[in-house]
């Protein structure tokens, strides 16, 4: 039996002609038969694909052939082709949707002035030193706020965000002035939404942003559950959530009965996309499933990021 991964990855560069991007794209996964979503814009690529792993490697060998993708970050998870419908590859005005394409600047290093990247255990250095200092580390989530509910870094600010175009009108609403002067971290999947969340932040005025190198997916493959984070983590694809060791905690509530779960369910209604968390017994009755605010225009709480 062939062995199976899930392989995630991105780069920020200047890319001239994203259509053409996005037909070479979709080439190379036809001819290795793997499947995934991708996104391309003229400030980089931003995927996950799925399938056969020496298929993958080839995948991944040939995408960095491309001058500004021979830096592609790159992470495996468990996996394969069978937890993605298709092959998506689509050309958009942004790798990860913050309504701000023109604010957002890149060039052949990647994002400029976004926060500092710090390697997993660079974090910990970090919050040892303020800490010797006399300062708290504020850890930020870039993530859409129903992703936390199952799993977080200890004592993190999680904004009130459904959706990542929220993020600017949050940052713009005064909320988070009092953290202007403090030292923050910024956090998400895979580490791109905060390599644009952190640009939009230090353009607002945070003096000292930080962001996980790798996202919480290389802290998470670091230390497993003995740091900082808490939980299960969502994941953009059809497990839904992961966890790093057998140790880890469920943090997340059923909002039928409060029992622990991960599990997050769509509503009972098939044209309504309102993802809740769900225990197995409540799951199973349709009734208790139906979120009740979709009889109008359903709302969209699943991520528009792929490798977020």
């Amino acid at each position: 039996m062939s062995l199976s991964r899930i392989v995630l990855f991105y780069a920020f560069t200047p890319l001239p002609d994203p259509e053409a991007i996005r037909l070479w794209q979709i080439s190379l996964l036809e001819q290795w038969g793997l499947k995934g979503r991708i996104i391309v814009s003229k400030h980089g690529i931003n995927g996950t694909a799925g399938g056969e792993i020496n298929a993958l490697k080839q995948y991944v060998k040939a995408t960095r052939q491309h001058p500004g993708f021979k830096k592609l970050d790159v992470k495996w998870s468990d996996g394969g082709a069978e937890d993605f419908p298709r092959i998506s590859v689509k050309a958009r005005k942004e790798i990860v949707s913050f309504g701000a394409p023109d604010e957002l600047v890149v060039d052949e290093n990647g994002v400029v002035g976004g926060g500092v990247h710090l390697r997993p255990e660079q974090v910990h250095e970090l919050v040892e030193e303020k800490k010797a200092a006399g300062e708290e580390v504020v850890f930020f989530d870039g993530r859409n706020a129903f992703e936390a509910q199952i799993g977080r870094f200890k004592n993190a600010i999680v904004p009130a965000v459904d959706t990542t175009h929220d993020f600017i009108k949050e940052l713009d609403s005064g909320k988070y002035d009092d953290l202007k002067d403090k030292p923050i971290v910024t956090y998400c999947t895979g580490g791109i939404r905060c390599e644009v969340l952190s640009a939009l932040m230090k353009n607002r005025g945070f003096k000292e942003v930080y962001q996980i190198q790798g996202g919480i997916v290389r802290y998470g493959e670091t230390f497993g559950d003995a740091g900082l984070w808490e939980g299960s983590l969502y994941v953009f694809d059809r497990r839904m959530h992961m966890e790093f060791t057998p140790e880890a905690v469920t943090i997340g509530e059923c909002v039928h009965c409060g029992k622990g779960t991960n599990k997050f369910e769509n509503c009972s209604n098939l044209s309504c996309r309102n993802l809740r968390l769900f225990c197995a017994e409540c799951a199973a009755d349709p009734v208790k499933r139906d979120c009740g605010q979709c009889s109008d225009e359903p709302k969209v709480l699943a991520s528009e990021g792929v490798n977020a």
